[in-house]
């Protein structure tokens, strides 16, 4: 039974987006409707929008399911992982480069001031 859960889990991890995936939790599955235990409503809605296409991936994974339930358990989120650091790459000379000929090349507006924050922030550009 644990096992089942398990592999349920998994099947559901893979087939949802990441930051979903990690705070979503296999509770049961009875017969062949599957219980999802996440920590918000915000997260159950999401969920819900999601629920045709993760029926399918779980039933292309050979599950046969037919029905998806959705419970808010507001204890999950105390034992919620942490977000992953966000990787950051900055922007080399070359791309910086283009970034600067595309503000010359743009009217006057809000995506030329835009273009030029993204300069300044990245120290292509002095204030």
């Amino acid at each position: 039974m644990a096992q089942n859960l398990m592999q349920a889990e998994q099947a559901v991890r893979k087939a949802l987006p990441p930051a979903l995936a990690n705070s979503c939790h296999v509770a049961s599955i009875d017969r062949q409707c599957i219980t999802l235990a996440v920590p918000a409503a915000a997260h159950a809605t999401r969920l819900r929008q999601l629920m045709p296409t993760l029926l399918r991936a779980l039933n292309a994974s050979g599950w046969n399911l037919t029905q998806i339930e959705i419970r808010v358990q507001a204890r999950l989120a105390a034992y919620a992982p942490e977000a992953p650091p966000r990787e950051v790459q900055p922007l080399d000379g070359p791309a910086l480069d283009c970034f600067h000929e595309l503000r010359q090349s743009v009217a006057p507006g809000p995506l030329a001031d835009a273009i030029g924050r993204l300069l300044v922030h990245h120290g292509a550009v002095k204030r």
